[in-house]
């Protein structure tokens, strides 16, 4: 294992992308991060995998006039979780990386480049984008104190010094998470990658990224409780033998 985590002997420089973009209930979000998935000028190849998570609000409709080659759309029948979506998609994925995309907005994907540079330079084989160091539309106070919070234990939990556990932006090669078997099914999803890599004494590289937050009336949906589930997660990976 090279210093930053990359496996010595690892494939070359990566040539695909793979996006995945878990959907549910974003009939109003959902065409414009696309439209922005497919604008983001990119120095590779990449495919595009939207996994419809059982949505009820018309979100299905809206994925049908959207598909095309570089899109490819799946649907859950019923509403299974984040976890659970990114799980189908690797299932198709062909990308040597593999980035996740949420589909409301929050997230720019023009901020893409700045998580695949440390990766096309060697320096790194995971990158988050944290929401704390970059231009950001400030978030409510309690939604700063629960990420800072997981954050933190985090830190203490696995020695390291992360500013963002909870990013939606997460960027690994397709080899990293390979070897990682996911179990969540949910948000818990965040924490359970984040635990698993840094289990196998992989660095994580930050890149700052800006974050556009939504709140609970504009379609927001993670709260306090997942929160409670994030910390659970932490611990539950640190003590358990192997993971």
């Amino acid at each position: 294992m090279s210093a930053d985590g990359r496996a010595l002997g690892a494939p070359g420089p990566p040539r695909k992308l793979t996006v995945i973009v878990p959907v549910f209930n974003e009939r109003t979000t959902v065409a414009e991060v696309l439209r922005r998935v497919r604008a983001v000028e990119l120095p590779l190849e990449r495919e595009v995998i939207v996994v419809d998570d059982g949505s009820t609000d018309g979100t299905a409709a809206v994925l049908s006039q959207l598909g095309d080659s570089t899109v490819r759309v799946l649907r859950h029948a019923e509403n299974r979780g984040k976890g659970a979506a990114i799980r189908t998609a690797l299932e198709h994925a062909s990308g040597d990386l593999v980035i996740i995309q949420d589909a409301d907005l929050e997230y720019d994907p023009e901020d893409w480049p700045r998580l695949l540079a440390p990766v096309l330079k060697g320096r790194a084989s995971v990158v988050y984008g944290s929401r704390f160091t970059g231009e950001r539309r400030n978030m409510l106070f309690t939604h700063w104190v629960g990420n800072r919070l997981l954050s933190m234990v985090t830190n203490v939990l696995y020695n390291t010094t992360l500013s963002d556990m909870e990013t939606c932006y997460k960027l690994f090669r397709a080899e990293v998470l390979a070897d990682l078997r996911i179990e969540a099914d949910r948000f818990d999803v965040e924490p359970e990658l984040t635990a698993k890599v840094l289990r196998r004494g992989i660095r994580i590289y930050e890149v700052p990224i800006s974050y556009a937050g939504r709140e609970f009336h504009e379609g927001k949906k993670i709260t306090w409780r997942d929160g409670l589930v994030a910390l659970w997660v932490l611990v539950k990976y640190r003590v358990r033998r192997r993971v």
